[in-house]
């Protein structure tokens, strides 16, 4: 890939309902597109999901500019033909953290090398589905009937695994109310490290419901605790938020803090540091699922990709286009099976074709870096 230009376009949409998690809610949505340009003419898409604030990580819109244009682009333009996505990897590692900002790029350039060499992204990374299982996330709503017809619209939809955040003050009822109502449904909780050990009573009364999994209850940095709360209940705990790299779910694995994992591509830092954790969890057998960050229809073909390894055990985070945005900004838009599954696409690159004029017509500010 010998690159001759990079875009950063900072864009923002309005989402079509607030959503909230335990550290807030959202209803404008700003993330950051990343547009590479090769030689050729071949174009490469990422998306690094930031946010613009500081909750579920440091990074924000601002700090994730800053690291591009003046550290990344540096690093593109000093080296300009890159090999792959690996050696970009290996390149980028001297800026320390910042994962979801590399991760953006890195994304552009597997799309771009994809298309470069013919082949659909999924088969690049050793995917070996062409249909992924997708499930629904679900916010913190603070009424139940409201929350139980969130759940009947998407079990009509197919969905097959249903999530809800919860928070102290709103876990144990949801989840005995969707338990009354639904029966025995894959059910499981997230979090979003918004409780304490002191709180291990909420989460042995949890195991009352057979929850598949309970995400990140504890600290977002949290190893060490997570481990002892995981002795003390019989419900698996996910890890999400304290898994940044391969060396955290070693970690963690080694202190006995989880015993499934969920792989977010942009916060552990692009694909090449998801197929690293994903080859840890083959060889100790440990589950897998991909989970989301509100991304636009470009960002959610890096899930699909991901989600068709062979170590994903459990329905990801991936809903369809149309849940969250009014409009889509790829074609086609990212739309469910009736069985709750996605159709993973055999185009070059990411599979679908993205809508540049759709994009401009949110877009804050816009970054054309010649390299």
């Amino acid at each position: 890939m010998e690159l001759v230009k990079l875009e950063i376009i900072h864009y923002r949409a309005t989402m079509k309902e607030v959503f909230e998690t335990s550290f807030g809610k959202t209803r404008i949505r700003d993330t950051i597109l990343i547009h590479v340009i090769d030689y050729s003419g071949e174009e490469g898409w990422g998306e690094a999901p930031v946010d613009i604030g500081p909750w579920y990580s440091y990074e924000t819109v601002y700090t994730a500019i800053h690291i591009i244009k003046d550290y990344i682009a540096s690093i593109l333009a000093k080296h300009r033909v890159i090999r792959d996505p690996w050696q970009y990897y290996g390149l980028v590692k001297i800026v320390r953290g910042h994962n979801m900002a590399k991760a953006g790029v890195e994304f552009a350039l597997w799309d771009l090398y994809s298309k470069l060499q013919n082949k659909p992204l999924y088969k690049i990374v050793g995917g070996v589905k062409n249909k992924v299982e997708a499930g629904l996330s679900i916010g913190i709503i603070g009424d139940l009937d409201k929350l139980i017809r969130y759940i009947d619209k998407g079990l009509e939809k197919g969905y097959r695994r249903i999530k809800i955040k919860i928070k102290p003050g709103w876990d144990v009822d949801p989840v005995k109310r969707i338990r009354e109502i639904y029966g025995d449904i894959p059910l499981q909780v997230d979090a979003n490290a918004a409780y304490t050990l002191d709180d291990a009573y909420i989460f042995r009364e949890l195991d009352k419901y057979g929850l598949l999994m309970i995400e990140q209850p504890l600290h977002y940095d949290d190893l060490y605790e997570h481990s002892i709360l995981q002795r003390e209940i019989k419900t698996p705990i996910c890890l999400d938020e304290s898994i940044k790299n391969v060396h955290d779910a070693k970690a963690g694995y080694a202190l006995g803090s989880y015993k499934i994992l969920n792989i977010k591509p942009a916060r552990v830092g692009g694909l090449v540091e998801t197929l690293r954790i994903h080859e840890f969890a083959k060889k100790h057998n440990i589950p897998l699922w991909i989970g989301g960050l509100l991304e636009t229809g470009i960002g959610r073909a890096f899930q699909i990709a991901a989600a068709t390894l062979p170590m994903i055990k459990y329905p990801s985070d991936i809903s369809e286009s149309t849940r969250f945005y009014e409009e889509e900004i790829v074609e086609p838009p990212w739309t469910l099976n009736k069985d709750g599954t996605y159709n993973v696409p055999d185009k070059a690159g990411i599979g679908v074709d993205v809508l540049y004029e759709k994009i401009m017509k949110h877009t804050v500010k816009t970054i054309n870096i010649k390299l």
